[in-house]
């Protein structure tokens, strides 16, 4: 009489696990994927900004045509990205030429008191720490995910149902990882 019981409890057991099991990685990829948004996001509102920063440091930054045209390209590059490593490849290329325009920027003055320049460097700094948040979000999320998809028995149910490892969105450009270096120029250029 106790192996009538046994049976109908395990097979319960189990698909509850199953079940649980299932919920949490669909859970934890629903997370994965709004934090993922909230990155794409992010970027859309700083290459927004894009073609007004180089309008205002165009009449400054003769010189610099290699910087603007890198962020332009940065922009054009993440408009037409289909995948998340393109999407980070763009990011990585317009957080590199930002970074080197605002720096390069030091050597411009008038540049410098500019109000509209200003305002536009304002905004970016404070869309680059929320871009730089939403990834730590995201890779944070992605780990969790990656860890219960690989850990068993959940793996079972992962494959099972088709849940695959997800890559990280990292920063893999050496030149987003250094600071940029600001060469001196002589004289002021208007």
């Amino acid at each position: 009489m106790e192996l009538s019981y046994l049976v109908p409890a395990i097979i319960i057991v189990v698909a509850a696990f199953i079940v649980y099991t299932y919920n949490r990685l669909v859970g934890l990829r629903n997370m994965a994927d709004t934090a993922y948004s909230n990155i794409d996001t992010m970027l859309q509102k700083r290459f927004d900004l894009v073609p007004n920063l180089v309008e205002t440091v165009k009449g400054y930054m003769r010189h610099e045509q290699e910087l603007l045209d890198k962020i332009t390209r940065a922009r054009t590059d993440w408009l037409k990205a289909s995948t998340m490593g393109e999407n980070a490849e763009a990011d990585n290329l317009a957080a590199g030429a930002l970074k080197s325009i605002f720096a390069v920027a030091e050597n411009y003055p008038d540049l410098k008191a500019n109000q509209n320049f200003l305002m536009l460097q304002e905004e970016l700094v404070g869309i680059e720490n929320k871009i730089a948040y939403a990834r730590q979000r995201f890779n944070r999320t992605i780990m969790v995910l990656n860890t219960v998809i690989e850990r068993f028995p959940t793996n079972l149910i992962a494959n099972l149902f088709g849940f695959k490892i997800r890559e990280f969105f990292e920063v893999e450009s050496e030149q987003v990882r250094n600071t940029p270096q600001v060469e001196m120029q002589g004289g002021n250029e208007s």
